[in-house]
């Protein structure tokens, strides 16, 4: 573009500026919502309206329609040019687009469970990936395959051509999909088959992202949506025991929610993090991370309190009784003084659920506490608020109950009862030596090594052997 033509063109986005803000007001929008209607980000209608970029042809079309402005705003950009300019890159980065290992896509991902499909979003902690915790209504599990064109092989492009006008339906009904696989692992441990299903539909999520953003379009619903299936990858990962992979999939998760600025996405994920490293016994990249999570924003007590938590499970492994119980405190305040805001961000630590979870926190970190420290005292402390979750978790949670049982137990064993330790962990020895999920051993063998290394004599220590020798152990 010459010297001329630039500043011709930085004088029509200023007048396009102008009259899309005057345009804007009169529709009683916000940035925010006019953003949401047109599928842009925000902050790109603020550079916009401010005259620093040159509008895409494609939004000029969508900014007329939805303002009804009967082509007002097109026309202040009419005047011919001396060179057309090509697709704005709104992201680019090494990492952002990486392709991940695996096709792109996947080949069918099942019939949903209708009982496990949910009528709105949020959803198992899956806020809208276009419009947050509104409240959004989601198509039927028969509608997301109609919108594909079927199930049968889901990739970028059946992607792009299932939104022909229909984009936020789509969206929408991948957040559903995703909810339904988290319920589904409530009912049974992770399998092959999910976890293809998880990492096909993410990779096919990344391309597609990678497609509109090549239009000069933020694709900030396909980025929040990757976010999402990323932390459900890697959680999968890591329930197999697979660290290198799970850590992989946190990290895209993070890229993708720091370039849609998903600040509820960045904290969790973190938080994810945390359990994977305290799993490697990395006690100084543990309460880094946690101490991440709180400062993703100070001003959200949820993120504080899931900090706490963390926080005082690595000073637990690393044995500081004081800087243990000091953010166990902490936990506990700021979760008292959760607000709407945070409770539609993080409805998992809501009622009843939430109590569960503070409860299962707190008796890990006093358990590790014990472990590390030899204090008893923590140890029946352990036990009291194991104990609490353990009586709040679901039926369908089957797997949180059986690692509960198995933690409880061990706090039994560090407070001196072998007996109470060896007749609980005999109850569901069958289902934890058959477990493949990695958290199941890791607490078993906690268990294990101190019962029988410790309290090899003692008679219900002798039958729990004979009992774990029998299950396959």
């Amino acid at each position: 573009m010459t010297g001329a033509s630039a500043r011709a063109g930085g004088a029509a986005w200023g007048e396009f500026g102008r009259r899309l803000r005057s345009r804007r007001r009169a529709a009683g929008l916000t940035q925010l919502q006019l953003g949401l209607l047109v599928g842009y980000h925000h902050s790109v209608i603020s550079k916009l309206e401010a005259g620093l970029r040159e509008p895409p042809l494609g939004l000029v079309r969508r900014l007329d329609s939805v303002l009804e402005t009967g082509g007002e705003l097109a026309a202040v950009l009419a005047e011919p040019r001396d060179v057309p300019c090509g697709p704005v890159h709104f992201l680019a980065g090494p990492v952002l687009f990486a392709p991940l290992p695996g096709a792109d896509g996947v080949d069918g991902f099942g019939a949903p469970d209708p009982l496990l499909w949910p009528a709105r979003l949020p959803a198992e902690g899956l806020a809208c990936p276009l419009h947050g915790t509104e409240g959004c209504a989601v198509p039927d599990r028969t509608e997301l395959s109609e919108l594909l064109g079927g199930p049968s092989a889901v990739t970028a492009d059946s992607l792009s051509r299932g939104t022909a006008g229909a984009e936020p339906d789509l969206l929408h009904g991948l957040t559903a999909l995703l909810a339904c696989l988290i319920r589904e692992g409530f009912r049974q441990p992770p399998d092959d088959h999910r976890v293809a299903v998880v990492d096909g539909l993410l990779r096919a999520l990344v391309r597609w992202a990678e497609a509109v953003n090549a239009t000069g379009r933020l694709p900030y619903g396909q980025l929040r949506l990757a976010a999402q299936y990323a932390q459900v990858a890697g959680r999968l990962r890591m329930d197999r025991g697979q660290s290198a992979v799970a850590m992989a999939r946190f990290g895209h998760g993070l890229h993708w929610a720091d370039a849609v600025r998903d600040a509820p996405a960045r904290a969790t994920l973190l938080s994810d993090m945390c359990t994977l490293v305290q799993l490697d016994g990395d006690v100084g990249s543990m309460l880094a991370y946690a101490a991440g999570v709180g400062a993703v924003d100070t001003g959200r007590r949820w993120m504080a309190a899931l900090s706490g938590l963390y926080q005082a499970r690595g000073y637990a492994l690393a044995g500081d009784t004081a800087e243990c119980r000091r953010h166990i405190a902490l936990a506990r305040r700021k979760f008292a003084r959760l607000d709407r805001r945070d409770l539609l961000e993080a409805p998992w630590m809501a009622g009843a659920e939430g109590e569960m979870r503070m409860d299962s926190a707190i008796g890990g970190a006093l358990r590790d506490l014990a472990v590390a420290t030899g204090d008893r005292s923590a140890a029946r402390r352990a036990v009291t608020a194991t104990a609490r979750s353990r009586a709040g978790v679901p039926p369908q949670m089957r797997t949180t109950r059986l690692l509960l049982t198995l933690r409880l137990a061990d706090s039994w064993a560090c407070a001196g009862d072998p007996a109470a330790a060896a007749a609980l962990a005999c109850e569901v020895l069958g289902d934890a030596v058959s477990s493949r999920e990695f958290m199941i051993g890791a607490e078993l063998r906690g268990l294990h090594g101190r019962l029988t290394g410790q309290w090899h004599d003692v008679s219900e220590v002798r039958a729990y052997r004979e009992r774990f020798r029998s299950a396959g152990g």
